[in-house]
């Protein structure tokens, strides 16, 4: 597995271009509440080390993974941030719906950011069981909500640097 080889916590944050005027919609999942609550601290708490204001971080939350994509855009229609964070915890049970939300959340997010022109970034677990969700959200792997608030971050600084 690569978050194996990689801490998906380990920035060095001054390399990280500044998010001072940028601001961020983070949308989370309910659904494996525990496993979510601690993506969107490490989301929150990497945006904040890049220098955004607090006042421009919005949350809002959603019933599942599934509903994470209708809520970006919902941010992008409805408000003026640069990107979207999806936060969802997705952990595989004994039938073949694991499958289907992993999917549809993936296009979902992707179909979001290609509709808006802007950063939709994919910080969903999907995880075999629910020690890979806690390993990756704060346990021994690091925080995959750091790993997508800096692709957040980076993304909004790259699209600018296209102006």
């Amino acid at each position: 597995m690569a978050t194996v080889i990689k801490n998906l916590s380990n920035y060095n944050f001054n390399l990280v271009p500044s998010a001072s005027d940028m601001k961020f919609g983070i949308v989370v999942a309910e659904w494996n509440e525990n496993i979510t609550e601690s993506l969107f601290i490490g989301a929150k708490d990497a945006l904040i080390k890049c220098g955004c204001n607090e006042n421009n971080i919005i949350r809002k939350n959603v019933p599942g993974s599934f509903e994470l994509p209708l809520a970006a855009q919902f941010f992008f229609e409805l408000t003026d941030v640069d990107a979207v964070i999806c936060l969802g915890s997705i952990v595989e049970g004994e039938t073949k719906h694991f499958e289907y939300v992993c999917k549809s959340t993936a296009l979902g997010i992707k179909d979001v950011s290609l509709k808006y022109n802007k950063p939709v970034i994919f910080g969903v677990l999907t995880d075999n069981n629910m020690l890979q969700a806690i390993d990756r959200s704060g346990g021994k792997y690091g925080n995959k909500g750091v790993e997508a608030a800096v692709s957040a971050v980076k993304m909004v600084d790259l699209k600018s640097k296209f102006n």
